[in-house]
């Protein structure tokens, strides 16, 4: 008889294995290849089909002022309006500089917290992306003293 344990770990195994298959499409679609490819702001919110993002006081970023270690940063994103459909954390300065992307609907507060890393100084972006295709964006400056992308 097999024990609760032994089941889950079997479990873990199987879905492992069908995932790297590529039997699980839904997390394939939810990639935006253009959008983590994209060295601007604005070019990560026309990728996600929206307009060109605008300062709200309506949205909120949280984090540092100086990262002692760029290796792990901790963020916080946050937004009252109603009607979002992504939320996002951009590096300006990062190789990539679509850090996170987070969908919500209304049924979710739009409050999300990660840690990223950060491979030097640079602008921080949190970025609500309406279901209309307006964008709204807080930003706070970050200063790294040791960098986390291989700096």
């Amino acid at each position: 008889m097999q024990n609760r344990r032994e089941t889950l770990k079997q479990s873990a195994v199987v879905a492992g294995l069908l995932a790297s298959t590529g039997l699980f499409p839904q997390f394939a679609l939810a990639f935006n290849a253009d959008a983590f490819k994209a060295k601007s702001a604005a070019d990560v919110c026309k990728a996600l089909g929206a307009s060109a993002p605008v300062e709200s006081k309506d949205v909120t970023i949280g984090g540092p002022d100086i990262a002692e270690n760029g290796a792990v940063v901790p963020f916080t994103t946050a937004t009252t309006m109603a009607g979002v459909k992504h939320m996002l954390v951009l590096v300006e300065k990062n190789p990539a500089v679509l850090v996170a992307q987070f969908n919500a609907t209304d049924m979710v507060e739009s409050n999300f917290a990660i840690r990223a890393k950060m491979g030097q100084s640079s602008d921080v972006y949190a970025v609500a992306i309406m279901n209309d295709g307006k964008a709204y964006f807080a930003k706070k400056e970050v200063k790294v003293t040791l960098g986390g992308c291989g700096g």
